[in-house]
């Protein structure tokens, strides 16, 4: 474990907590002691010395006894209950004292406390009519055990709490190596750490989605771009006829409208729904942008639409719509396709076939069918799918009595 580790700097605080604990304890309990045995010497040390002087003069008279129990002491004169006492292992051992002329040591057992005096003729046992329990010492164990417990609950709480942080880290060194498995951490929780994985696993998901993009995309790129420049070169080497020119300018024809769409992809890639530069535009604004990217007259549309404001990205969406306007013309049987305005939801139909597959089919590149014509590259419903998501909207399609409906529907946004 590193020193510049949180971990270690979290270690070596919990460490010296607990010697700050335990060290504090047990002067606590050094100091306790200490005046235990204080209070000891001066409760029964004058009765022993009282009670020593008057039984070397006078023995051990009634008078005495009667002094003695105005102290709530009693003399035991049972010798084998003293004996008893002395050599029994759960007896306790207070305080003793050893002077000249006797010996004295006081005793507990069962919560009562006795006094031993042994001189050099007799042995006395004195009891403790009136001894009070000392409990300070449990009190200051359960004291000194709930903090440790509480130290240590805390400190592998918070290991606990903090160890997705070293997972993360590892995580995040392997980004460069482009390893985005960040399923390493609960991010169902509300803590700071579980959020910050969660960002991390999000950020590491969008990271992997814009890798796969530009997989597909580069792959694609060099796939699509591979006919139109086999054609070009192969027409090259033919001879310089009008027919073959005109062909050739076909092949750069197409070759302008892939490298446009690929444009359009690029962007769409590169940009995501939250960071789409969106403003308020109006409807008539972007379908007249539509039609000039068409370089078509807007005649040869029939516009039933309201002049609506939409929140959206102006570029991005006009190319939504010049993309079905211009399957639109290319798929119909040449009737002019109808572009109208429902609320904020946009149609646009055409007379045709039916789509042969489900619409979800045509959201992915290069997709392609009979239907289309050859020189669709297969992007226009690939583009349109994915610019309308990412400004909220989603794609729908109907075919009803010969005539092909693709709505662009607005989706309620959670607040």
């Amino acid at each position: 474990m590193r020193k510049e580790s949180i971990f270690f700097t979290i270690t070596i605080s919990f460490v010296i907590s607990m010697l700050l604990v335990i060290v504090s304890f047990s002067i606590i309990v050094h100091t306790g002691q200490m005046k235990k045995e204080t209070h000891l010497q001066k409760k029964y040390f004058p009765i022993v010395r009282m009670f020593v002087k008057e039984q070397r003069h006078s023995g051990l008279t009634d008078e005495l006894k009667k002094n003695l129990e105005v102290m709530n002491m009693e003399v035991i004169s049972d010798k084998k209950f003293t004996t008893a006492l002395v050599y029994n292992p759960q007896t306790k051992v207070l305080i003793e004292r050893r002077s000249n002329r006797y010996f004295t040591r006081v005793l507990n057992l069962n919560d009562v406390n006795y006094v031993y005096v042994q001189n050099k003729h007799d042995i006395f046992l004195l009891k403790d009519n009136n001894t009070i329990s000392d409990n300070k010492k449990y009190v200051a164990l359960l004291v000194f055990g709930v903090i440790i417990l509480t130290l240590i609950i805390s400190f592998l709480t918070t290991i606990r709490k903090l160890y997705p942080l070293k997972i993360l880290k590892d995580k995040v060194t392997t980004l460069g190596d482009e390893n985005f498995d960040f399923e390493c951490c609960d991010t169902t929780k509300k803590d700071e750490v579980s959020q910050l994985a969660l960002e991390f696993k999000n950020t590491a998901l969008k990271l992997n989605d814009l890798k796969e993009s530009r997989n597909v995309f580069i792959r694609n790129i060099m796939h699509e771009l591979k006919t139109p420049i086999t054609k070009g070169k192969f027409l090259i080497e033919l001879n310089n006829t009008e027919e073959n020119v005109e062909k050739l300018k076909r092949v750069f024809h197409n070759l302008e409208t892939l490298i446009n769409e690929f444009a359009s992809i690029e962007e769409l890639i590169t940009s995501s729904k939250k960071n789409l530069d969106k403003n308020n535009y109006y409807f008539e604004d972007i379908l007249d942008e539509a039609v000039d990217k068409l370089m078509i007259e807007k005649e040869m549309i029939d516009n039933e639409t309201q002049n609506i404001k939409l929140f959206v990205h102006f570029k991005l969406f006009s190319v939504a719509i010049k993309n079905l306007i211009d399957n639109a013309i290319k798929y119909g049987d040449g009737k002019k396709p109808v572009i109208r305005t429902v609320g904020d939801d946009i149609i646009v139909e055409n007379h045709g076939n039916k789509l042969n597959n489900e619409l979800e089919t045509y959201f992915e590149p290069f997709s392609k069918d009979e239907n289309k014509q050859s020189g669709s590259f297969g992007l226009g419903l690939y583009i349109v799918h994915h610019v309308l998501k990412a400004n909220g909207y989603v794609l729908q399609y109907e075919y009803e009595e010969g005539i092909n409906k693709f709505k662009c529907v607005k989706v309620e946004q959670d607040v």
